[in-house]
């Protein structure tokens, strides 16, 4: 006898859905643990490569109102590659041009750094004569470059000593950072051209996902951090890189070596809150040693001031009007984000901050929701790409 198949019934969305109305408490409660088991899992397996993800986010919500503008434009095809593919290549020559550019200008210096090893190792080096003009310390600076400086024995002896401290095992771990850090560098590139081609479907669904789970509230955070990565770009690179601009010609005109370069690390330096200083006081030390006291003094009073504007007004202005924060609270945000993220907690940290604050303020308020601001071109439905 043959048993016969039981009908086939179509199951409805909503008792397919974890949590569904056709699940009991049980079911819910067991569908809601595999669900974070394996979101935990998928975080562990992917963990060498979040930040390669979260760079490739930040770097499509920074740049997307761009690459908007630019679909209106040209509107992508059926297989919607060409445009993302462009934005993806540009942004990658945005950080490897500078680093070939680096790379070329070490590698000039090079052999001016060997030429100058070999002179201390056959004739020494005498002590300069600012040494023992400075205002603390004159005399024990100069005997210790007597010491191991003055002599060509004692200046071979130094060199002898820094060179068996440890250079081999060093440079394989530096070999092995940089190898690690390419490659995270392609990941956010793969990652950043599939945000491009696929970001407006991503994001509903995200919010889908957001509402379901967590309900409308969720929508209101994800356009708070979305304003508070925008804010974080101008308040930190875009600042930065009025910073490195405008100090880099202090350092054409007070003849520093190679201001480009230090213009560009200034630049970079900037991004972090009171970063520059670092690298102009560098420039002005180098000044000093050359003997351009007054080019030196120069230097850092015209750098203290463009920090001081860029850090307490233009920086404050920029991020706080976008995350809702005062200056005390984007600071934190930034030095925490930084201390607890490395450099890509630049732009979580004002992000957590300002989510924070949005509970904060609805959860101290009188109950009412409070609308974050509007986030600059919000990911929309793009001409050409088939909606989910």
């Amino acid at each position: 006898m043959t048993i016969p198949d039981p009908p086939l019934e179509t199951p409805s969305p909503q008792s397919d859905a974890v949590g569904g109305e056709g699940s009991s408490r049980p079911q819910m409660i067991a569908q809601a643990l595999l669900a974070i088991g394996l979101t935990l899992l998928g975080l562990w397996t992917l963990r060498g490569f979040l930040p390669a993800l979260v760079w490739a986010g930040i770097l499509a919500i920074a740049v997307w109102p761009l690459y908007q503008r630019a679909c209106r434009r040209w509107p992508p095809g059926r297989h919607n590659v060409l445009l993302p593919a462009c934005f993806t290549l540009a942004i990658a020559l945005v950080f490897i041009v500078p680093l070939v550019l680096a790379a070329v200008q070490a590698a000039r210096e090079a052999h001016g750094v060997l030429a100058y090893l070999d002179t201390v190792r056959s004739s020494g080096v005498p002590p300069p004569d600012w040494l023992g003009h400075l205002p603390i310390g004159s005399r024990e600076a100069t005997a210790w470059w007597n010491d191991n400086l003055a002599s060509p024995e004692a200046a071979t002896n130094l060199l002898r000593r820094a060179r068996h401290a440890d250079v081999m095992s060093n440079g394989r771990s530096l070999g092995v950072a940089i190898i690690h850090r390419v490659v995270l560098f392609a990941f956010t590139l793969l990652t950043l051209f599939f945000l491009f081609r696929d970001g407006d479907r991503v994001a509903v669904e995200m919010q889908r996902v957001s509402t379901r789970i967590f309900g409308p509230g969720a929508e209101r955070i994800g356009h708070q951090i979305v304003a508070s990565v925008h804010g974080t770009v101008d308040g930190l690179v875009l600042v930065g890189l009025g910073e490195g601009f405008l100090l880099g010609i202090a350092y054409v005109f007070t003849a520093v070596p190679h201001p480009a370069l230090f213009g560009a690390l200034t630049a970079m330096a900037a991004m972090i809150p009171f970063g520059a200083p670092t690298v102009f006081c560098v420039a002005a030390l180098l000044l000093v040693v050359q003997g351009s006291t007054l080019a030196a003094v120069i230097v850092v009073c015209f750098g203290f001031l463009v920090v001081f504007v860029a850090d307490h007004f233009i920086r404050p202005v920029l991020i706080g009007s976008a995350t809702r924060l005062g200056f005390l609270w984007v600071l934190l945000g930034i030095l925490g984000g930084v201390e607890a993220w490395g450099l890509v907690g630049l732009f979580l940290g004002p992000a957590i901050m300002a989510v924070l604050m949005l509970l904060w303020r609805e959860w101290a308020g009188d109950g009412r929701k409070l609308e974050p601001p509007a986030a600059p071109a919000p990911l929309p439905r793009l001409t050409g790409t088939p909606a989910p």
